[in-house]
């Protein structure tokens, strides 16, 4: 990995040997020695690596290949019927709004890609991103500010990149939500809701976002040679208090948390989890129906304070406690198996190889150059880094898709061999027809795409066991 990055990351020169064995005098009583040095320079200067433009293009390259794969699950979300394995299990009233659902979110796929690739690529090829630094630099001297502080100046720059998201977003968000959603029954909403949403957000980014981006600019700026470790460190410290801050502060700003009500449910919940030993400390509902009738559940907690939150719209969808119980046993497959810690570990293991690359470009004049730079902010710094390791990203993007689908089955088998099989089986099917998920996938599509298996290969493995058995 580490030499991987110097390869991609390295400044690549072509310069003359001959520059070190002439002196300047012979240079200056022989005109083919200087006009030799001359050119050597020249071809020394502009041969740097093409930073800029070897990202666009990778980004191009990027959305080209995405775009093949969207055709090709388009392909497939036009089937007129069903996968064979779903033959007389879901019904084909339930299959006709599934793929109408589907056909319409990849319409607005397509549009919003290609808006995005041309925006993105714009802002790095024609120089936006250093004209808009300039601009935030000048719009702190308005104020009497120095521009020469690169905390305001981040500060500034932040500010206006949210504004300009948040303008350049919001037609695309309110299409989806009120248009697309709607238009399937989805969307529960109103637009007071949706934008008072989007106000607490971005009060949230102005309360929270300062402070952690000071942060990041004085380690960059006394790291020395240890900065990846403490940027590492920082970001770990800072994952933990998020984890613990986001569910008991952040999330009920947006959603309601109650307790499960006493009843049959909470009953067989509470013994399957005392059954694993799994610390069970709070079981929530949460109002998720307020904004959409999609479905969900999760659990988050550290050591002996776990809980377990339950979307109203699950409870209401699966109308046999069997079937939520099943989701669940599927859940805290995940814990029993360890996956949250292979994942927390993953993740951390990959924040530090990228900042121990980031640490080897951070000087690097060619790099911010090529971008339009003629200053090395930290920040900016930290963009142009993410945005030259763009291949390794979708590398790893891809394997992490393999493991997380791998750590499905695996929770899938785990739920079976507690005796929920059925259950789950009926549960999975119940919410693949609920929140009309595409019912025909590309094999393509969905092993660079898809985090989850698609629902035949999960009811498969599901099945397999008992097929032997047989």
């Amino acid at each position: 990995m580490d030499l991987l990055l110097c390869c991609i990351l390295g400044h690549f020169r072509i310069a003359s040997t001959r520059d070190v064995v002439y002196n300047k005098f012979k240079y200056i009583e022989n005109p083919i020695h200087t006009l030799s040095s001359l050119l050597c320079k020249k071809v020394e200067s502009t041969m740097a690596f093409p930073y800029m433009e070897a990202v666009v293009g990778f980004m191009i390259f990027v959305y080209i290949f995405e775009t093949y794969l969207d055709l090709r699950q388009r392909a497939a979300l036009k089937l007129p019927t069903l996968p064979k394995p779903l033959m007389g299990v879901i019904s084909q009233e339930k299959f006709e709004k599934a793929r109408a659902y589907s056909l319409d979110k990849s319409h607005f796929h397509f549009v919003h890609e290609l808006v995005t690739i041309l925006m993105d690529s714009a802002i790095l090829y024609f120089g936006i991103l250093p004209w808009f630094w300039k601009r935030s630099g000048d719009f702190l001297a308005h104020f009497g500010l120095s521009a020469e502080n690169e905390i305001f100046h981040t500060f500034a720059f932040l500010a206006g990149v949210m504004f300009w998201s948040q303008i350049t977003d919001l037609p695309f968000s309110l299409y989806s939500t009120f248009v697309i959603e709607a238009r399937h029954g989805f969307n529960k909403q109103t637009i007071w809701l949706f934008f008072r949403d989007m106000i607490k957000g971005i009060v949230l980014a102005i309360v929270i976002g300062p402070p952690i981006v000071a942060a990041i600019i004085v380690i960059v700026q006394k790291g020395g040679p240890y900065l990846a470790i403490y940027l590492w460190a920082f970001m770990l410290v800072l994952s933990l208090v998020m984890m613990t801050v986001y569910p008991v502060l952040i999330a009920p700003l947006f959603n309601k948390f109650t307790p499960l009500p006493d009843g049959e449910l909470r009953v067989k919940i509470e013994n399957l989890s005392s059954s694993l030993k799994f610390p069970l400390k709070k079981l929530f509902v949460i109002d998720g129906s307020t904004r959409s009738s999609h479905s969900n559940a999760y659990m988050y907690g550290f050591f002996k304070n776990k809980r377990i939150v339950l979307y109203d719209t699950l409870i209401q969808q699966c109308k046999k406690d069997e079937e939520v119980v099943a989701v669940i046993a599927h859940e805290l497959g995940h814990w029993k198996l360890n996956h949250t810690v292979y994942s927390f570990i993953a993740v951390q293991i990959l924040t530090f190889l990228q900042f121990g690359g980031y640490t080897l470009v951070r000087n690097s004049k060619d790099l911010f150059q090529s971008f339009g730079f003629d200053t090395q902010p930290v920040l900016i710094g930290l963009i142009l880094f993410q945005h030259t390791v763009i291949p390794l990203q979708h590398l790893v993007n891809f394997v992490l898709n393999l493991v997380s689908r791998a750590f499905e089955f695996q929770a899938d088998a785990f739920a079976k061999k507690l005796g929920y099989g059925s259950a789950l089986r009926a549960g999975l099917v119940k919410l693949q027809e609920e929140n009309l998920s595409a019912m025909n996938t590309d094999p393509w599509y969905s092993a660079y795409h898809y985090s989850h298996p698609p629902l035949v290969e999960r009811l498969a493995a599901i099945d397999e066991p008992d097929k032997k058995a047989d």
